[in-house]
């Protein structure tokens, strides 16, 4: 138990208290019972955005008095079409991991089939849009010419003073012909949180057994926190990501321990706090006592109550631009899940150049390095000019 949990009053929200319901591991189909009061189209809606259509059609298939036929209907296309999508970047996946080894080329799958087969015991269960995988910072040059000799063209991105190093971690490729975005990782968080050393998440790596050639995937510790940081970093918007952390402490092995070790080394207590008094509330996620200390904090707490309204409102962070109000709130919430030097450190590289500098100002490249001075008068010249637009 926790001692002290966030609040979350889903009487107004029928939609999101029955699909709460349907997630829950204890409730089965035949205690299913929807609120008459239910709009069907916005229920559907949230199931999208919370992309997990292939788990609540399994649970309301068999339940076609509660629910209208044609809710059942788009549940199953849905369903249908998420099970020909993870069969094609499970092919994909074997077809990539193949060349890379060729090539000498160690990669880590860091969510998509691996991911899916190990948390739900199949692959249509869980809902990817991409594949992520991990490779060594100074083989990333030869795995995209690589993934160029196979078709994949590279997400264009503005860059000056190699940024894109300092600012992300990962780029995308997409192949036109197959519709298949892959993402390649040279860390797993950007800065200015911690790096975990491919060495040492290789050193702990499984292989999966969904397809023939085995694929290599995280630990089961590592796994579970880099789920967790993941999921706090993009503001725990779709319940997906929470029920990836339920379904793991329910069904997987886990060395509390070495979790634990994991947690405190990477200064993430914090986050694992949150996602367990979110996971708790919304699943009844059962807590080890190995964690209870890190879990039953005010910290936690509070952390997990600014992520409650990102959950109720439905937002999408990911869409481009983000309306004014929540990108205020959300980079707030970014700045209070930093522990207290990724936040010196996330100061820091505010000073490193960006593309829009460049654009701003144009200097040839020879004198880039002035880019790092010029940077605070060109950032407060953007914002006095944003200011008297608004």
């Amino acid at each position: 138990m926790i001692d002290k949990q966030p609040i979350i009053d889903t009487s107004q929200f029928k939609e999101l208290d029955f699909l709460l319901t349907l997630l829950r591991e204890e409730n089965k189909s035949e205690e299913i019972i929807p609120s008459k009061e239910i709009n069907w189209s916005y229920f559907l809606k949230l199931v999208k955005h919370h992309r997990v259509c292939p788990f609540v059609y399994l649970k309301l298939k068999d339940t076609p008095d509660a629910v209208p036929s044609n809710v059942i209907e788009a549940l199953l296309q849905e369903y249908k079409k998420n099970t020909f999508k993870m069969l094609q970047l499970t092919g994909e996946m074997e077809t990539l991991d193949k060349v890379f080894q060729e090539n000498d080329i160690e990669t880590l799958c860091l969510k998509g089939p691996p991911v899916a087969y190990d948390l739900f015991g199949d692959i249509s269960l869980r809902m990817s849009k991409d594949l992520d995988i991990l490779v060594r910072e100074e083989e990333l040059e030869k795995a995209e010419s690589i993934l160029f000799s196979l078709g994949y063209e590279k997400e264009k991105v503005s860059t000056v003073l190699n940024e894109i190093k300092w600012r992300h971690h990962h780029i995308a490729y997409y192949h036109p012909n197959k519709k298949i975005q892959v993402e390649v990782h040279w860390r797993l968080q950007p800065r200015p949180m911690k790096r975990t050393s491919f060495e040492e998440l290789w050193s702990k790596k499984r292989e999966s057994q969904v397809t023939k050639h085995p694929i290599s995937f995280m630990g089961t510790e590592d796994l579970l926190l880099y789920l967790i940081s993941h999921g706090a970093r993009h503001g725990w918007f779709r319940l997906r990501w929470l029920k990836d952390i339920d379904q793991m402490v329910r069904n997987k092995d886990i060395n509390y321990v070495r979790f634990k070790a994991l947690a405190i080394r990477h200064q993430q207590k914090h986050l694992v706090g949150q996602a367990f008094q979110l996971s708790t509330l919304f699943f009844q996620t059962p807590v080890h006592e190995e964690l209870r200390h890190i879990v039953n904090t005010k910290v936690a707490n509070q952390l997990a109550e600014k992520a409650i309204p990102f959950i109720k409102e439905m937002v999408q962070f990911h869409v481009h631009p983000k309306p004014k109000i929540l990108e205020k709130s959300y980079k707030n919430y970014l700045i209070s899940i930093k522990s207290k030097r990724e936040k010196v450190l996330f100061f820091i590289i505010l000073f490193y150049p960006i593309s829009v500098d460049a654009e701003m100002f144009k200097l040839p490249h020879k004198l880039h390095f002035f880019y790092f001075l010029l940077r605070p008068l060109l950032w407060s010249v953007r914002k006095i000019k944003k200011v008297t637009l608004s």
